[in-house]
């Protein structure tokens, strides 16, 4: 079970449990918490303490039993001009996303090599994120260079579109998704139809997916790709992603979707999402490597949309601050 979603299972003994309207409320107040926060990544507060903050309110819901959900709407579609460029929504076409999500999971597999860090330790990683303004066109470029705590007692050094943040270690009640201790994560399971179930559900992991809404499906599909875009996880745990999000009723496959990089791929969205739109992970369309990720932002004062294509271009396991491989 992840740090977050244990505090509501823990956050009183002596309380009443929670309902399931309860649940169900906090569970959403969470994953809109997230959502709010990434579409508005160039505000003060930057999106993982935004996650951390939204955790202690999901304990809040849990003590009072309401919740204000948070919403953002999605940003208007492009027109085909810029679909080569990432900067639009490209058409849907009868391209399988099963078939690409199952081959990234096979392919993952077979590259993916085992590693333990421990909870001294730092990850680092590097992620080049070029970002389009889609009114005028304008690009920029970042390079972010991250220092996360394996398990988050220090503090961690990270970047968000160029901005240096250092993260003060992780107070008791605080959590992170994905779960930054490797011992949390060790503890998802590696079957894709457990994983779902594991990671969307508080305070119990043993529904079935039959028993699933349309609102549990959304929540499936963005804490899966949350934790995708984690740089190291353990083994298996890669895979069993990919075919979890094959699982998401909706799932579909889009092709010319260019990276980071300028590499044109499938691209892998949710449309019916809250979540997802404009979202996008993209594979290579013959071998189904994993390329990067296409999100949509909205500036803070909502006048501005932009374009985000990423990629992890380095990481290691290094023993201390700023240390690079």
């Amino acid at each position: 079970m992840t740090d977050e979603l244990e505090l509501l299972r823990d956050w009183d003994a002596d309380a009443a449990p929670l309902t399931d309207p309860a649940r169900a409320e906090a569970r959403h107040r969470l994953l809109n918490t997230i959502a709010r926060a990434q579409r508005h990544s160039d505000a003060v507060i930057g999106r993982r303490r935004a996650l951390r903050l939204a955790t202690a309110a999901v304990v809040a819901v849990a003590v009072t039993g309401t919740a204000v959900l948070i919403t953002e709407g999605g940003a208007d579609g492009g027109d085909r001009s810029d679909r080569v460029s990432g900067t639009a929504t490209p058409r849907m076409s009868n391209v399988s996303a099963v078939t690409v999500l199952n081959g990234a999971a096979a392919r993952t597999g077979r590259h993916e090599r085992p590693v333990a860090p421990r909870d001294d330790q730092y990850i680092y990683s590097k992620r080049i994120i070029k970002e389009t303004e889609r009114g005028t066109g304008a690009v920029k470029t970042y390079e972010d260079v991250n220092w996360d705590s394996v398990d988050g007692s220090k503090r961690s050094l990270t970047m968000e579109l160029g901005r240096v943040i250092w993260e003060k270690p992780m107070k008791k009640g605080e959590g992170v998704w994905p779960p930054r201790k490797w011992s949390e994560l060790k503890r998802l399971p590696t079957d894709p139809e457990k994983l779902i179930p594991v990671i969307t559900d508080i305070g119990s992991s043993s529904r079935s997916t039959s028993d699933f809404t349309a609102q549990d499906w959304f929540d499936a599909y963005f804490m899966l790709g949350e934790l995708l875009k984690w740089p190291v996880l353990p083994q298996g745990l890669r895979p069993a992603a990919y075919k979890a999000l094959a699982l998401v009723p909706g799932v579909e496959a889009v092709p010319g979707v260019k990276d980071s990089a300028g590499r044109t791929g499938v691209g892998i969205s949710c449309p019916e999402s809250p979540f997802g739109k404009g979202k996008y992970l993209i594979f290579d369309p013959g071998s189904y490597e994993f390329l990067g990720f296409r999100d949509e932002r909205t500036s803070a004062s909502g006048d501005k949309t932009y374009i985000q294509l990423s990629h992890v271009v380095e990481w290691a396991i290094v023993d201390r601050l700023k240390e690079r491989p």
